[in-house]
C-alpha cells in the first residue's frame, strides 16, 4: 500500500479533497450489516470483535432506514455510554462533517485518533485501522479550514500517517473484512482516479476480502460509475438495494447513474428514470442532511430540463 505514496505528491491538489470525502462515506459505512438481537460481529465469523449495542443501533439506523436525523441522537448515547468504541467518535464526526459543523468535526477527529490509539494495546489490527481513520479526518479538517491548496501539505503528511497505520493494522491480518473494507474504498478510489492505475484489480481485491456484501456492491457501484461503466455500475447498485430498499441515498445513486447512461445513449427513458429515482430519494426528506437534499434537488431537475428538452 505504502508504494502508492511517490505519486500522491503529483496529484494532491487535484485530488486529495475529494480522496479525504471517500474517507467520510467510508467512516459511516464501517459496520453496517448488523444482528439486532445478537450484537455479533458485522464483518468477522472466526474471531469476532463486538462494537457497543448503542454504536450498532446508530448504524442501523442510518443504513436500513438511511436516516441521519434520528441517528444524531443515537451517535450521542453511544458516545455517553461506549466511550471506548472510536467507531462512535468517527461518526459523530462524519456527520459534524455532512451538516458543515467544522468546529465540532475537529474535536470528534482529534478525539476518533486519541480513542484508537489507546485501543492499539488491546487490539492491534482496530486500533491501527481506527487511528488511520483519525488521521484521515483530522488531514479533511484542515482541507476544510485552510483549502485545497493551501492546505495540501499539512493534510498530505496526515495522509503519510493514514497509510503507516494501515500498514500496521494489515501486518496483523491482511485479509480482515473490516479493513479490506476500508482500504478497499480508498484503494478504489484512488485506482479510479489515478493515471496509470488498474481499477479492475482493485475491485476484484475489494470484492474478494472486504465484507459485508451489501457495502462491497455499493463501493463497486461508485467506481464503475466514476470510471463511466454504467450498465455495471447499475448491476452493483441494484444488488445492494436488494438488502436495503429503503435507504434513500441508494435512490440517489442509482438516479446518477441512470441519468449519465441516458445522456450517454441519448436516452430520454433512462433519463425520466432517474427522475423517478430522484424522486423516491426526495420522499425521505426528513431522513437525510440538508446539504445532501440539495444536491439531490439540483440534480433532478436538470434531469427534468433534460427531459422535458429531449421531448420538444
Amino acid at each position: 500500500m505504502t508504494e502508492q505514496m511517490p505519486v500522491l505528491p503529483k496529484i494532491v491538489t487535484a485530488r486529495l479533497s475529494r480522496l479525504a470525502k471517500v474517507a467520510f462515506a467510508t467512516i459511516l459505512i464501517l459496520n453496517f450489516y448488523v444482528n439486532s438481537s445478537l450484537a455479533a460481529d458485522p464483518f468477522r465469523v472466526k474471531e469476532p470483535r463486538k462494537i457497543g449495542d448503542k454504536t450498532e443501533a446508530a448504524f442501523k439506523t442510518i443504513f436500513e432506514q438511511g436516516n441521519y436525523q434520528a441517528a444524531e441522537n443515537q451517535v450521542q448515547e453511544a458516545l455517553t455510554k461506549e466511550v471506548d468504541e472510536p467507531l462512535a467518535y468517527a461518526m459523530k464526526a462524519s456527520l459534524a462533517y455532512t451538516s458543515q459543523d467544522w468546529n465540532t468535526l475537529e474535536t470528534y477527529s482529534k478525539k476518533t485518533l486519541e480513542i484508537a490509539q489507546k485501543l492499539v494495546s488491546t487490539d492491534r489490527l482496530r486500533g491501527n485501522l481506527y487511528s488511520a481513520v483519525g488521521h484521515f479526518l483530522e488531514g479533511s479538517v484542515i482541507l476544510q479550514r485552510e483549502g485545497t491548496l493551501s492546505g495540501a501539505p499539512k493534510a498530505l503528511s496526515r495522509l503519510r500517517e493514514v497509510y503507516k497505520c494501515l500498514d500496521q493494522a494489515e501486518a496483523v491480518s491482511a485479509t480482515d473484512p473490516e479493513l479490506n473494507l476500508v482500504k478497499g474504498y480508498m484503494d478504489l478510489m484512488l485506482a479510479v482516479n489515478l493515471p496509470f492505475s488498474n481499477p479492475e484489480q482493485a475491485i476484484e481485491k475489494f470484492e474478494k476480502n472486504a465484507a459485508p456484501q451489501y457495502l462491497v456492491d455499493r463501493g463497486i457501484a461508485l467506481a464503475y460509475r466514476d470510471m463511466k461503466q454504467y450498465s455495471q455500475a447499475l448491476d452493483y447498485v441494484n444488488r445492494a438495494l436488494k438488502v436495503t430498499s429503503e435507504n434513500p441515498e441508494l435512490y440517489y445513486l442509482k438516479a446518477q447513474i441512470l441519468r449519465e447512461q441516458g445522456k450517454k445513449d441519448k436516452n430520454t427513458k433512462l433519463i425520466q428514470e432517474a427522475v423517478d429515482n430522484f424522486d423516491k430519494a426526495l420522499s425521505k426528506k426528513g431522513f437525510l442532511p440538508a446539504s445532501v437534499l440539495k444536491q439531490i434537488e439540483r440534480e433532478r431537475a436538470k434531469a427534468a430540463r433534460e427531459v422535458a428538452s429531449a421531448s420538444m
